[in-house]
């Protein structure tokens, strides 16, 4: 059912884009608010919490207005640490650097296995991609605890790589 829903708001695709070209964005931001838009109503639609049409067949064209306009907003306000950068103009520069990544994975794992068991742990299970918020209610560890160790453990692997 929300595949369907998601095939039918997709139909629309240069509607939407269209939309949020006339708030004042070019047409590749337009793009990238159009698929932020479809990603946050796929997750609402899989979640249960949102019932986008009005019947089989016709969309609440409001609700998608406001979603737009509400993601164009979020941008605008989050516009001054936006960077641009052209695929066409730096894709000589992509390849710059040399990383071996077998090297920089063998330091990581060397450094989690010689932490305490109890940050490793941490770590691993956070990152396994429990929440902070989840783990937490289930270990009955405080959240901060939990989220300044994991901090704390990425911030020292950051280093090393």
């Amino acid at each position: 059912m929300v595949q369907k829903k998601m095939i039918l708001i997709a139909k629309k695709h240069n509607d939407w884009v269209d939309i949020v070209s006339t708030f004042g964005c070019t047409r590749v931001i337009a793009e990238d608010i159009v698929q932020e838009m479809y990603i946050k109503i796929q997750l609402l639609l899989q979640k249960g919490t949102l019932n986008i049409m009005f019947s089989d067949e016709e969309i609440n064209y409001y609700y998608i207005f406001k979603t737009l306009k509400t993601l164009y907003i979020d941008l605008k306000r989050k516009g001054k640490n936006i960077v641009m950068i052209s695929i066409d103009d730096n894709l000589n520069n992509i390849f710059e650097y040399d990383v071996n990544f077998d090297e920089s994975y063998t330091k990581v794992e060397d450094a989690l296995q010689k932490m305490e068991w109890y940050d490793r742990r941490v770590f691993e299970i956070i990152n396994s991609g429990e929440s902070v918020a989840d783990f937490s209610r289930q270990s009955k560890i405080n959240y901060y605890t939990l989220y300044f160790t994991y901090k704390k453990v990425k911030d020292k692997l950051k280093k090393l790589i």
